[in-house]
Formats: structure tokens, sequence, C-alpha cells
């Protein structure tokens, strides 16, 4: 009984340090970002779920492999967590010698997040449908260059997807943010771009961009009037951005739990379904296994894309 008396507050020590200290939600992308708005809405509600502050902690650079190498060699005691994203199951194959293993070394806790890329292009480019950008890409693929948010992300892949199936060869031109290559494009400085909807619609709107389709399995809510990729002739083009918690592979179970747990009351929110709806992103349900499940489709979806296009990151 002494040994178990003793025990005790070393046994409760790690668990009360974690709930008393804050929590700190690490992105690999900047301000302006699809993960950095998805962030914003979810980390308050997760924090009240939790009874303690949830720190939005930006770490933009690589395609999101800086925040990740720092969240997957963290202490292993819930108070940091990384906004894992499809642009992790992407660089798996696109990215050469990663100083870490994705769906080893990091744990999921929960999906929370998915919004469609959508297809934009500046009005001065002479297209005014996917055919249409296809035909002129037939004709001037070197003329044009479409940006991403970065090498690995799904901008980037959609990009390369949309080379490979329509056989041209759009050059690809990598920021270190979706914030910073909207300014580009709204600027005319590069003319495509597959874009979280959350990142361009109110340009699409506005009448500063010009959309053509969006690229999830069904019309997103965001702008129903749009055709997807499919509807639009490029069949099997599917791809959108998804954001999920993960932590460090070895953080206990229990916290995992508590954390999972978190999220989904954080997601059942009213207010913060609202908000996130309001920027066109779309609520995904589940806890570890759904957000595992999730990792490896995306993963082995992509690592076909990579092969077929050939693409290559840094």
């Amino acid at each position: 009984m002494k040994i178990a008396r003793r025990a005790l507050p070393l046994l409760a020590a790690p668990a009360l340090a974690q709930e008393a200290r804050p929590i700190r939600l690490v992105l690999g992308f900047p301000p302006g970002s699809a993960a950095d708005a998805s962030a914003r809405v979810i980390a308050p509600a997760l924090g009240a779920a939790l009874g303690q502050n949830v720190v939005v902690e930006n770490r933009p650079g690589a395609g999101s492999n800086i925040a990740t190498e720092q969240v997957a060699r963290a202490a292993a005691d819930g108070t940091t967590i990384l906004l894992g994203s499809v642009a992790n199951t992407i660089n798996a194959s696109l990215m050469r010698d990663l100083p870490f293993d994705f769906a080893r070394d990091l744990a999921p806790i929960a999906p929370l997040v998915t919004v469609p890329n959508i297809l934009v292009v500046h009005p001065s480019i002479a297209a005014e449908s996917v055919a249409g950008l296809v035909a002129l890409a037939r004709r001037d693929a070197a003329g044009l260059f479409y940006a991403s948010s970065g090498q690995g992300t799904a901008p980037h892949l959609s990009g390369e997807l949309f080379n490979l199936l329509a056989g041209v060869r759009m050059t690809h031109v990598p920021y270190p943010g979706s914030g910073q290559a909207v300014t580009d494009l709204l600027a005319g400085r590069v003319n495509v771009m597959f874009s979280p909807a959350s990142t361009v619609i109110q340009h699409v709107r506005s009448g500063r961009l010009r959309a053509l389709a969006s690229t999830g399995a069904a019309r997103t809510a965001a702008a129903p009037e749009l055709p997807t990729m499919a509807e639009a002739g490029m069949a099997n083009f599917e791809s959108a951005v998804w954001f999920g918690l993960v932590a460090p592979a070895a953080t206990p179970a229990p916290v995992i739990a508590r954390l999972a747990a978190a999220a989904a009351t954080a997601r059942a929110q009213p207010e913060t379904r609202a908000q996130l709806a309001a920027q066109g992103f779309d609520i995904l349900d589940g806890g570890p296994d759904a957000l595992r499940a999730l990792i490896a489709a995306e993963t082995a979806k992509w690592a076909r894309v990579v092969e077929a296009s050939g693409a290559r990151g840094n």
C-alpha cells in the first residue's frame, strides 16, 4: 500500500501539468492560409472543451514538413499537437529523405474539416471553362503559370493532376502559403491556381478572379453553381484540402482519447460549425480510427499521382 500511495503523485503529476499548461496547436502554413483560417476557428472551441488555452503557432515552410518534424520530436504529453493535412500524405511520396514518417511518428487524434479546391484563373486568361483552359494550355502551356501554396500541397498536386489528365505542361510556381499565391494571382503575375475555396471565394464573388470548377466529388456549398472537374469533362479528377489533429506517436492513449473527445465537442458547437461553413469548410466527423483510415487512403492515392505525373519535391 505504501508503494501505491507513493506512486500516485508520480502518475498524477504529468496529467495535472498537461491540463494546466497551454496546448500548442502547430501548423505548417502562414496566416491567411486555409490551415490558419480553420485553426483560428477550432482552437477556441477546442480550448473550451478541454478547459485550457489552445495557442495557434504558425511554423510555415517546406510544405508543412518543418512543423511536422517539430511536433514529431516534441514531448508526447498532449501539450504539442499538429494540424495535419493532405500535404503530409502527399509529401510521403513526393519528398525524398524526410526526417520523419508521418504515419509512424504521429498519432491520429481526430479529423476536423475539409474544403474543395476551386480552379480559378486571372480574368485576363481567355478561358471560360475547364475545356477552354485545356485548349489554351495545349496551344501555349509554356505561357501558363499555376500557383500553389508550396511543394507537396494539394494545390500543387492538383495542378500536376491537371497536367497529367490534360496532356499539357503548365509551369508550377510554389509560394510559402496560399495568401501570397493569391496575391500574385490577383495581380496577374501567375495565371491559374487550384486554391482552397475558403481562400478565393470572396475574390470570385467580386469578379477579381474567374472560377471554372471545383475539385470535390460533389459540388461545393460555397459555390454550388460551379461544376465539379468530373462534370466539366475530367473524369477521376478529385482533390480536396483536409485538416486533422495529430500528436507525437508516443502520446499515451488516455491523452489521445481526451483530445479526441474535445475535438468532437468543438466540432459540434453551432457557432463553430457556422463559422467554418461561412468560410467554405465542411465538417469531418470521427476519432483516431477515422483519421488513420483517411491518412492511409490519401497517402496511397497521392502516391499514384506522384508516380504517374513524375512530380518531385525539393
